[in-house]
């Protein structure tokens, strides 16, 4: 088996999918739904859909609290700070600045415009 994607429920896709374009740089793959949509992020996809839509086929998630996390995204890149930058000029919320961790690789955290936690990191190894 291997990891296929990741769906974060959102309010509104297209303001999701907007928002990662601005803050992140990832770019919208076409669809012509609405209620759920991808930016390309490698092999591993990134999705979201619509809480309306999941509440019409019976399910019925909450919506992201940042000061409680459940899970994170992270995002890789080689200039972390940078990245963090354009992520709150965007409109994210700065979660924690730039670290080395113990173990060298740099890390910051932003939560989204729907709560989500976002790792932003250099690679490992």
């Amino acid at each position: 088996m291997r990891l296929g994607y990741t769906i974060l429920y959102v309010d509104d896709v297209s303001r999701a999918l907007g928002f990662y374009e601005r803050a992140f740089g990832l770019t919208r793959v076409p669809s012509r739904q609405r209620d759920y949509g991808e930016p390309a992020t490698g092999s591993t996809a990134l999705a979201f859909s619509s809480r309306a839509l999941m509440e019409s086929l019976g399910k019925h998630p909450a919506a992201a609290d940042p000061a409680r996390p459940v899970c994170e995204i992270a995002l890789v890149t080689d200039d972390v700070a940078a990245a963090l930058d354009r992520a709150v000029a965007a409109g994210a919320s700065l979660v924690q600045p730039a670290n080395v961790m113990p173990w060298g690789q740099t890390v910051g955290y932003v939560s989204d415009l729907d709560g989500f936690l976002v790792e932003i990191c250099t690679p490992m190894g």
